[in-house]
């Protein structure tokens, strides 16, 4: 399948900003089961971006402003071919090696509540264990948007019964890696079905799975990602695995705006 894809952040400030420094990890990589076709990002000062490969080997590129400023917009576009691989990424070749991510962080710590999720995944089936926990966590913590609040912990997300995906996801990893399944986070992006409960603007998790490698599973709608996602980074956890963060100085009240969309490419015969 072809997707394109149209990802715009704004910043609306309530006074000029002095300075500021962003880091963008809008560029998603070629691997299993989708080939950039074409890709660019423009944003304020990026023809003099410093661009480099983060721990967890995303492209990263640095951009900053000296001039005062009250808005900025980033947009990112760009046409990804996929293949649907029932979620299995496989050994890839990574900036980290896979045990780093069985390091736990202050999103991803488990509680005695995840820790008995954590039973379902056993070392004699972890496939079946992991689909077991994708389930048991939606059926815990329904589908919410506005109940959590931005990069809330795993423990927090499970105690209020509903979130959105980044809550589902922490909780998984959190799940898994108390198993001692290495786990990570991952951002991107979803052409919609229906049925579907999540934005376009997505995100899931990844298990490291023997014989398998990595293997993805998106707990908010219950399947291992299909050719209608599109991988755009990983990390430990929501904070590291984030499309853009940044400093900034000055400016009082930030105002943030994000708009994704994903379509299937022109001249496609749609599925039956």
């Amino acid at each position: 399948m072809r997707l394109t894809v149209r990802h715009t952040t704004r910043y609306r400030y309530d006074t000029p900003l002095a300075n500021a420094m962003q880091q963008l990890r809008l560029t998603p990589p070629h691997g299993p089961g989708q080939r950039i076709l074409s890709w660019s990002i423009n944003a304020p000062g990026i023809e003099r971006a410093t661009a480099y490969h983060d721990a967890f080997g995303n492209l990263v590129h640095m951009i900053s402003s000296s001039l005062p400023i009250e808005e900025v917009e980033i947009t990112a576009t760009g046409e990804v071919e996929t293949a649907d691989l029932a979620g299995v990424i496989g050994q890839e070749v990574a900036e980290a090696p896979v045990r780093v991510f069985t390091r736990v962080t202050q999103l991803t710590e488990a509680n005695q509540a995840i820790r008995k999720l954590a039973q379902l995944i056993t070392p004699a089936d972890q496939i079946a264990g992991c689909h077991a926990l994708m389930h048991a966590i939606r059926d815990k913590v329904g589908y919410r948007i506005g109940v959590t609040e931005t990069h809330a912990s795993a423990q927090e997300a499970l105690a209020t019964g509903e979130g959105v995906c980044q809550d589902h996801a922490h909780i998984f990893i959190a799940a898994a890696r108390a198993a001692g399944v290495p786990a990570r986070y991952t951002s991107g992006y979803l052409h919609l079905e229906a049925e579907q409960e999540s934005e376009a603007h997505h995100a899931w998790a990844e298990a490291w799975l023997e014989g398998l490698g990595w293997v993805g599973f998106d707990i908010s709608n219950g399947l291992c990602p299909t050719d209608r996602y599109i991988r755009l980074t990983v990390g430990l956890d929501s904070r590291s695995a984030s499309p853009i963060r940044g400093i900034r100085f000055g400016g009082t009240e930030e105002n943030l705006r994000v708009e994704v969309d994903v379509l299937r490419a022109e001249g496609q015969q749609q599925q039956q």
